[in-house]
């Protein structure tokens, strides 16, 4: 996964005593700003200056970007008419309605949909590393998906439900 620099992006703002300005924002991704700093010499000046102080925090933002934007990749199969699983459930043994994984999603359905790892762990009573491969297991029979959190970045399951 590719990764913004603030070295790099520091770099690229130095390109304004050349005479080329808005290197900084075409890296972090304002395509827009680093045209108009381009064209007008970086608000002459001013707005490079400005960004000295902004350049990590574009850095930050671009990278949380870029983190969710790989972790969301996900593939759709549509192959058909399938019978629906609430005749499979009628018929299933009282034993798994209190599965770890029947815990899982009824905790994941109270909670918008989403789970922490440590939230699955509170709510079906494993260990953490108990609640991680159940949590890897719903990612692969397709019930959930590995997203990033937009402001923190940490690692969210999202469960269709």
């Amino acid at each position: 996964m590719q990764q913004v620099n603030s070295g790099v992006a520091y770099l690229l703002w130095c390109l304004c005593f050349l005479g080329i300005c808005g290197g900084q924002r075409f890296y972090t991704g304002h395509m827009t700003s680093g045209l108009v700093y381009l064209f007008t010499f970086g608000f002459l000046g001013v707005g490079q200056l400005i960004d000295l102080a902004f350049i990590p925090s574009m850095v930050n933002r671009r990278n949380i970007y870029l983190r969710g934007l790989h972790a969301q990749q996900s593939l759709e199969l549509n192959i058909g008419n399938i019978p629906r699983q609430q005749k499979f459930q009628a018929n299933a043994s009282p034993s798994t309605a209190h599965s770890p994984m029947q815990k899982l999603l009824l905790a994941a359905k109270k909670n918008g949909g989403q789970l922490s790892i440590a939230q699955a762990a509170m709510y079906t009573g494993l260990d953490p590393k108990e609640a991680k491969k159940l949590l890897q297991e719903a990612e692969k029979v397709g019930c959930a998906e590995i997203c990033n959190d937009p402001v923190t970045g940490a690692i969210r399951y999202r469960f269709d439900i």
